[in-house]
């Protein structure tokens, strides 16, 4: 080996000097991009947050020179003839080639021009290319850096679909403190102060060998550790001590079963929801509090706190009790949320609804943990984490059909504050006070009456026909459940199906402008789902001739054709039950898509009510 081949190099790097008219490959041993929605919601708020701490309204632009670095970590590269491929972290910079698409986006909305584009893609000879390169990347990374979406394609690989979803991801948790006068502030942050170390081996063997040395050995104490560590150092029994770990270490195995980084997860849900006060105001400036510490660095904020905790003064016992008892109590209701998440469960049909459409953990664990309290039973628990669960469904689902974002930036405040409200309420205070404020809501069930399809809402779009048509169907005797169209494990997937083809010329006796036409033919009233195969076939057929063929599909569908009006008692029952403005349509024009809309909206309606449980 050549002594160029045995050399290893080590250097921070500024995320300008990382991604500025650099080109990367990826190693085909690592190639898809996987982050989750809780990744690139941890690397947007710790971004935010660790800018937000330093920067002061007062402040000019020269002085953020001087502001804190922050280390965002390593990456490993192998250089071979003047090229790059990542060997280890290319998760991150992934994630951050999409957080720089976003700003660059949000500045161009803004009307700054930061140059920052070539922290993106960069050009040679009039061509331009992203500096990570992957081929099957270009045409998402294209389309969100042109226009801020990217409209997933049935062939797209996983990488592609999760860096679209990421990006929404990264628009959602944006803190709205960062506006247009701090912007240019943060970007230059970004820019100049945050650090990761480049680590540039020049043969594979040892790129390889410092990648498995990273991922095996060295690795820090996590805050979950630590925290143990504190607690256990309270006990000077060693048979308490012995027994306290004991019960610790079987509870993490519990939360790593799940996710390797859920032990983090439960412990700042169960802080925040239990005995966190404050919360960082939404002005840029403004320190971080209770809320944000615990999502940082929870052990620190557990020793700083023990009197909020009642542990100021404790004994062996009280800690003891805490280890052992509400440890026990908070991780047992934590993880059946997360259980009642990926399997549909009568007790806790909510929460598995707000996994699909929700608001962001960070914000719905310490909500769902919040009511409870260590005496309450099982059923009791239960009945509390449903009923939250309900309330936030109800809550995302009137802002969609409204048109209103519910970002973790937008109503963190409102949520944290929520969580003070409903801390160890009992059942029948709970539900009052989660009744009220959907009640005060300024987004009512009306939104629904001109509520369309459109580019960016098109999984909420089959999110709220599942609901309708699974509601339906069970009120109405069938078996078809919310899982089976929304996820169709054992058969074909539903799709959302126009009842309308995109057929203008059709429909001139009614409209003077295609995009009145578009609009009504985009109206959810106008929509239905409709198995895959079925829908490509009957897609660009009139109604007339589609028509026959829906008496076939779900029941939904079928309540378009007046056969079911006929021989069908336990529909019709629900029908009149739940006064429901069902009717058949032989035509399906303008006026029929006015009578539709409302009649799912009256569906709604029953869905969410907010009744006591």
């Amino acid at each position: 080996m050549s002594k160029l081949e045995n050399k290893i190099e080590a250097n921070d790097r500024t995320i300008l000097e990382v991604l500025d008219n650099k080109k990367y490959t990826v190693d085909y041993f690592q190639r898809e991009y996987s982050w989750q929605q809780k990744h690139i919601e941890q690397l947007v708020t710790d971004l935010t947050s660790a800018f937000l701490i330093e920067y002061q309204p007062n402040h000019s632009r020269d002085e953020v020179e001087n502001y804190n670095s922050y280390y965002l970590g390593p990456f490993v590269l192998s250089e071979r003839d003047g090229n790059r491929s990542i060997i280890d972290g290319q998760q991150r910079l992934t994630s951050l080639t999409l957080f720089m698409i976003y700003l660059n986006n949000l500045q161009k909305s803004m009307g700054i021009s930061e140059a920052i584009e070539s922290m993106i893609f960069s050009e040679k000879f009039g061509k331009k290319s992203f500096n990570i390169i992957v081929k099957e990347r270009i045409p998402c990374l294209k389309s969100l850096f042109e226009s801020g979406e990217y409209q997933s394609k049935p062939n797209d690989d996983e990488s592609t679909h999760n860096m679209a979803s990421r990006y929404e991801d990264i628009e959602s948790a944006f803190p709205k403190e960062i506006d247009a006068i701090v912007l240019p502030y943060f970007i230059d942050w970004v820019k100049e102060r945050v650090v990761l170390v480049e680590i540039v081996a020049y043969s594979d063997d040892n790129a390889y060998t410092i990648f498995e040395t990273m991922n095996d050995r060295g690795l820090n104490l996590t805050p979950t550790e630590m925290l143990k560590g504190f607690v256990l150092s309270r006990f000077k029994d060693d048979g308490l001590r012995q027994k306290a770990n004991d019960h610790w270490k079987s509870s993490i195995q519990a939360l790593h079963a799940l996710d390797k980084d859920d032990d983090q997860r439960f412990f700042q849900a169960w802080l925040r929801g239990k005995y966190a006060k404050t919360i960082r105001p939404g002005l840029a400036g403004s320190k971080n509090e209770d809320f944000e510490k615990i999502g940082t660095r929870f052990h620190s904020w557990v020793r700083e706190n023990l009197s909020l905790m009642g542990l100021e003064s404790a004994t062996q016992d009280d800690f003891s009790v805490f280890v052992n008892e509400d440890f026990d109590f908070y991780r047992n209701a934590y993880l059946s949320i997360r259980n009642a998440e990926s399997t549909f469960l009568e007790p806790l049909e909510h929460v598995y609804y707000i996994h699909r459409w929700g608001i962001a953990n960070s914000l719905s664990y310490p909500l769902l943990l919040a009511p409870l309290i260590k005496s309450d039973d099982v059923d009791t628990v239960r009945k509390k984490i449903n009923l939250v669960a309900r309330y936030i469904e109800a809550f995302v689902v009137r802002r969609s059909v409204n048109f209103k974002k519910f970002s973790a930036s937008s109503i963190r405040y409102t949520m944290y504050t929520l969580v003070k409200e409903i801390r160890n309420t009992d059942l029948s205070q709970l539900q009052l006070i989660l009744a009220s404020k959907l009640a005060d809501m300024d987004q009512t069930w009306s939104g629904l009456d001109t509520f369309r399809l459109h580019g960016q809402n098109r999984r909420f779009v089959k999110f709220l026909l599942s609901r309708i048509s699974s509601f339906i169907d069970k009120k109405s005797g069938k078996n078809e459940t919310f899982e089976s169209y929304y996820h169709s494990p054992n058969g074909k997937p539903f799709e959302v199906e126009h009842i309308w083809a995109d057929k203008f010329d059709r429909h001139k006796n009614e409209f003077d402008q295609k995009g009145d036409f578009e609009e009504y033919r985009n109206r959810v009233g106008a929509l239905v789902l409709l198995p895959r195969g079925s829908n490509q076939s009957y897609g660009a057929k009139p109604y007339k001739e589609k028509l026959p063929h829906y008496i076939k599909e779900n029941l939904l569908v079928q309540t378009l054709c007046e056969l079911t009006y006929h021989n069908n008692p336990n529909f019709l029952k629900m029908k009149e039950d739940l006064k429901l403005p069902f009717e058949p349509h032989d035509l399906f024009n303008k006026a029929d898509i006015v009578k539709r809309q409302r009649l799912y909206r009256k569906i709604c309606e029953k869905i969410w009510s907010f009744e006591k449980p």
